[in-house]
């Protein structure tokens, strides 16, 4: 016959299945201990505050953009242990260069400034879904995370046509990517997307 399994307690052995079935995952806090469940559901309230902190700054990049008539309406912001490196907008008319999309422009500057070639301790935020260009250079500036707000759809909308989703959304049979990507949803996405309607009369399409 098999020996039933069981676990010292200070009240002596129980069975493990009791033991189990009574014990409630606790984790440690300031006020005492709290459940996981408790500090998870804390843990991602936190993560949503950073991230529409961060995200903000991207959108705000993208009318500051426009309104300098550098370029179209988008913003990037690189972020390094919770501090802003670089908060960048698309320079494509200014420089007169098609490759000085928000992004891109972001990571040259990251680069400069943290005077390194990868930047995988890194996130980046872009007011909008990445085009592959921007997307391939996020993948090879090694950077950790991605947090975007509009869906490419947002900018099509209003005339922009260079857009391919297909290696963020997982159905680009030959583009993979080892990062977390994350799109924002709710008042950090409306914010977002915004910035297309709001800014469609203001600058030139190129």
């Amino acid at each position: 016959m098999e020996e039933a399994k069981v676990v010292e307690t200070k009240d002596g052995p129980i069975p493990v299945a009791s033991a189990f079935s009574g014990h409630q995952e606790v984790v440690e806090a300031k006020e005492g201990t709290i459940s996981v469940a408790s500090a998870f559901s804390g843990h991602q309230e936190a993560v949503q505050d950073r991230d529409h902190k961060f995200l903000t700054r991207a959108v705000e990049e993208a009318y500051r953009g426009v309104e300098c008539g550098d370029g179209g309406p988008f913003g990037a912001v690189v972020v390094r242990n919770d501090e802003v490196v670089v908060s960048c907008h698309n320079l494509v008319l200014k420089k007169t260069d098609p490759t000085a999309h928000a992004e891109v422009t972001a990571i040259r500057e990251a680069c400069k400034k943290l005077n390194k070639i990868e930047l995988s301790d890194c996130e980046i935020y872009a007011s909008c879904e990445p085009c592959p260009m921007c997307f391939g250079a996020i993948h090879l500036s090694r950077i950790k995370r991605l947090v975007y707000g509009a869906k490419a759809e947002a900018a099509i909308a209003i005339g922009f046509d260079d857009f391919i989703a297909d290696a963020l959304r997982g159905t680009g049979f030959y583009q993979k990517a080892n990062l977390e990507i994350k799109r924002a949803d709710g008042k950090e996405a409306i914010i977002a997307e915004q910035v297309f309607e709001k800014t469609k009369a203001k600058f030139q399409l190129y």
